[in-house]
C-alpha cells in the first residue's frame, strides 16, 4: 500500500532509524499494519548481542510508534515535512518472544483515542504469527519549527 517513498515523506526517521519497510493496511483514524524486514545487516546486532543477536525491545517499540506516528499524521492530513511527532509515552508493555535475523515483524497498531494532534495506540509486534511485543503508545503531533531545516538524506 505505502512503500519507503512514501513513508519516508511522511516520517522524518532515516536509515539506520527508520524501522518501517511498509504499509501493508491502513484505515484512516482507526489503525495501520507496517512490517519491517530484519535483516544481520541491522547495526545494532554488532553489539546486542555478539554471537547471538537478539532486536532490542526499545527498537520494536520505536518500530510500533513509527508505524502509528504514519496513522497519525495520515488520519490529520498533516504533511510531514510541516509536523514533528513526539512519543510522549508508554503503557503495559510486554516482551513475549525476541527477535532475530531473518524474522519479518508485522507491527499493527489501532488508536485507542484520538483528539485533536494527541492519540493513544495499542500495537502489537508478531512475528510468524506468533506475538513478540505488545504496548499502550501515546503521541502528538505538532508544528515543525519553521527556521529548521528539513533533515537532508543520508547516502550510504
Amino acid at each position: 500500500m505505502f512503500g519507503q517513498k512514501e513513508i519516508q515523506e511522511m516520517l522524518p526517521h532515516r536509515y539506520p532509524f527508520l524501522l518501517v519497510d511498509r504499509i501493508l493496511e491502513m484505515e484512516i483514524g482507526k489503525r495501520v499494519v507496517g512490517i519491517k524486514n530484519v535483516t544481520i545487516n541491522e547495526p545494532f546486532f554488532v553489539g546486542h548481542f555478539p554471537g547471538h543477536p537478539i532486536m532490542p525491545g526499545v527498537l520494536l517499540l520505536e518500530g510500533m510508534a513509527q508505524v502509528g506516528g504514519f496513522l497519525l499524521l495520515r488520519s490529520l492530513n498533516a504533511q510531514g515535512e510541516r509536523k514533528v511527532l513526539y512519543f510522549t509515552g508508554i503503557d503495559r508493555a510486554r516482551f513475549r518472544r525476541p527477535v532475530v535475523p531473518g524474522d519479518q515483524v508485522r507491527f499493527e497498531v489501532e488508536f485507542l483515542q484520538l483528539r485533536r494532534q494527541f492519540c493513544r495506540m495499542k500495537g502489537e509486534a508478531t512475528v510468524d504469527g506468533e506475538l513478540a511485543v505488545e504496548a499502550e503508545l501515546s503521541a502528538v503531533a505538532v508544528d515543525r519549527d519553521p527556521e529548521a531545516q528539513p533533515p537532508s538524506p543520508i547516502v550510504v
